[in-house]
């Protein structure tokens, strides 16, 4: 038998076909298999194509053989994750707010390879979360990495903190960089948080991963130690990470132009932000739950934000903060 002319990859493509093209469900013949090595110009005997099969084991690719009626067939089993694991964690990825669309795709591609094609074909019908709020920093995933050395080689960051504009761009929160000692980093509220000790305040703060520019690892050990002897991550992220529940309703909000990163932070940059009458002032409509969490937070923005309806919504809160006011007379 004349040899193709990429008998150097018969193995690897022994592999791929056999990774790709079954699983305990879908099974291939030998001559099958010999038809799809010849798709890539690569030939094989049966007697060479057991010695590779049994090659294809100690690499950790599970081939096994049966007989089924007057044929025999392969497949892999065993695979390196079980289909039910990989829709699991598809599933997670397009529910992660953190990861941007685009690393969406690329990620749930190559988790893809870990499946034959038609297992593929499942993982491509996962249900998509409708209306997830991406973030559209594709920098994320080296911050991590950036943090998670700095933790590892003890070491302190500078970093530009950004934040959202009325007109939905980004900006410096302030001109001077932040430095900072890393500790934690945690995932809340669907978004990573970096978990730090601020030299300056001397005090543990948190910032949005998404949000992080220009990190700089610098050649000074971390400071702070002494803070987070005691500390409790799960009870400080309880304290500082929100989150709303209950039935959703309409609900207009107005406030000055300097919260606007607020609430592109909170309901994504697809809302609609319009001027108000007010100078300075704008004013947005979303679906919130109207809970005591979210009157809370409405009420921990401050004076430079007020609900302007529906009104059984103002009516709530005024009532809300009148029987506050009562506590304290």
């Amino acid at each position: 038998m004349p040899k193709g002319s990429n008998q150097k990859l018969k193995l690897y493509r022994l592999a791929q076909i056999m990774v790709e093209k079954t699983d305990e469900e879908h099974m291939i013949t030998m001559p099958e298999i010999q038809a799809e090595l010849a798709k890539y110009d690569v030939t094989a005997d049966r007697k060479s194509l057991y010695d590779d099969i049994e090659t294809l084991q100690t690499f950790g690719i599970d081939v096994n053989g049966e007989k089924i009626g007057r044929k025999f067939y392969y497949h892999v089993c065993n695979k390196h994750f079980e289909i039910a694991e990989l829709k699991l964690l598809v599933d997670a990825i397009q529910s992660s707010k953190f990861i941007t669309e685009k690393k969406t795709r690329e990620l749930i591609e190559k988790m893809t390879r870990f499946a034959s094609k038609y297992e593929a074909d499942q993982l491509n019908r996962q249900v998509v979360v409708q209306g997830r709020v991406k973030t559209m920093n594709e920098s994320i995933y080296y911050f991590v990495d950036d943090v998670h050395r700095a933790i590892a080689e003890n070491k302190q960051i500078r970093f530009e903190y950004m934040k959202w504009n009325e007109n939905k761009r980004l900006e410096r929160r302030r001109e001077t960089p932040y430095t900072v000692s890393p500790w934690a980093l945690t995932w809340d509220d669907e978004n990573y948080y970096l978990i730090a000790y601020d030299m300056d305040e001397k005090k543990i703060k948190h910032f949005r991963v998404d949000k992080l520019k220009s990190i700089e690892l610098l050649d000074k050990k971390r400071a702070g130690k002494e803070a987070f002897e005691d500390f409790n991550l799960a009870k400080y992220a309880k304290m500082s990470f929100g989150m709303f529940h209950g039935d959703q309703t309409k609900v207009k909000i107005g406030f000055h132009k300097d919260m606007a990163g607020v609430f592109i932070d909170r309901f994504g940059r697809d809302i609609t932000i319009h001027p108000a009458k007010e100078k300075d002032w704008f004013e947005t409509t979303v679906d919130v739950a109207v809970s005591d969490i979210f009157l809370g937070w409405i009420f921990a923005l401050g004076p430079d934000v007020k609900i302007l309806g529906p009104a059984d919504v103002v009516k709530k809160f005024k009532d809300e903060i009148n029987e506050r006011a009562k506590l304290y007379k």
